[in-house]
């Protein structure tokens, strides 16, 4: 599978050069999200602006990197030009598990509002918990 990353300090773009994301290359892309989560990247926008059709096992695999990365960062689309990947967005109620964004501008605004939000959350705990022990 061929592609293109850029890797930041608080994301990673991952960019497919390949049209098809399909049962051929599932596998591979599935690989690829967990060495990118394995190597610590919180913040992962994918790229889908040169990818033209998706099917079963490639919206598969989108939705393994959406699970990888739940809680624990931001996974984004972005680039979602083509028609039929549009048509699959749509049909499939993708939009409804994970942020679609048309840019990869607002797909890093929307990486770090979301980072931010964590730690807001995650200080919010730390402040129950401090409470707590005083009781």
């Amino acid at each position: 599978m061929e592609y293109k990353v850029n890797k930041q300090e608080r994301y990673s773009i991952f960019c497919p050069l390949e049209k098809n994301l399909n049962a051929v290359l599932a596998p591979d892309l599935k690989s690829e999200f967990v060495i990118f989560f394995n190597e610590g990247v919180t913040n992962f926008i994918f790229d889908l602006s040169n990818v033209e059709y998706i099917d079963s096992s490639g919206l598969s695999a989108i939705l393994t990197g959406q699970r990888l990365w739940g809680e624990k960062g931001a996974f984004v689309l972005t680039g979602v030009v083509h028609p039929s990947v549009k048509r699959l967005m749509e049909i499939s109620h993708l939009h409804t598990v994970l942020p679609i964004v048309p840019t990869i501008e607002e797909a890093i605004e929307y990486a770090f509002m979301e980072e931010l939000q964590r730690e807001i959350m995650k200080e919010g705990e730390d402040d129950t918990l401090d409470d707590d022990e005083e009781v």
